[in-house]
């Protein structure tokens, strides 16, 4: 128990940013969650995801471009950037978001 609970502590996902647009300026960016099913199996990946945000600065839409493997990380990247935030302006953006134990 104590070991998971450890493992848990230490699984982080990494982001990497590559925004497409200049003008996008990340005002808060919340990390993804590490599926739990992943975690338990070792697994890790990335994904890599292009999104708009409006003139307000909220992320509008987000689409998965890649992910590596497929179908593991995708659910917890598009989560975690809908709930990011950028200075007022909007654009489109593309980042990648390694997840690694």
């Amino acid at each position: 128990m104590l070991r998971s609970l450890f493992v848990a502590a230490l699984a982080v996902a990494f982001v990497t940013p590559a925004f497409a647009s200049p003008d996008l300026k990340p005002l808060k960016r919340v990390e993804p969650d590490y599926p739990v099913e992943a975690m338990r199996a070792g697994t890790e990946g990335f994904v890599e995801v292009e999104f708009s945000v409006d003139a307000a600065g909220k992320v509008e839409s987000v689409s998965v471009v890649n992910a590596q493997p497929a179908r593991v990380f995708e659910r917890s990247a598009v989560a975690a950037v809908k709930k990011w935030s950028f200075a007022p302006g909007g654009g489109r953006g593309k980042v990648r978001l390694d997840f690694a134990l």
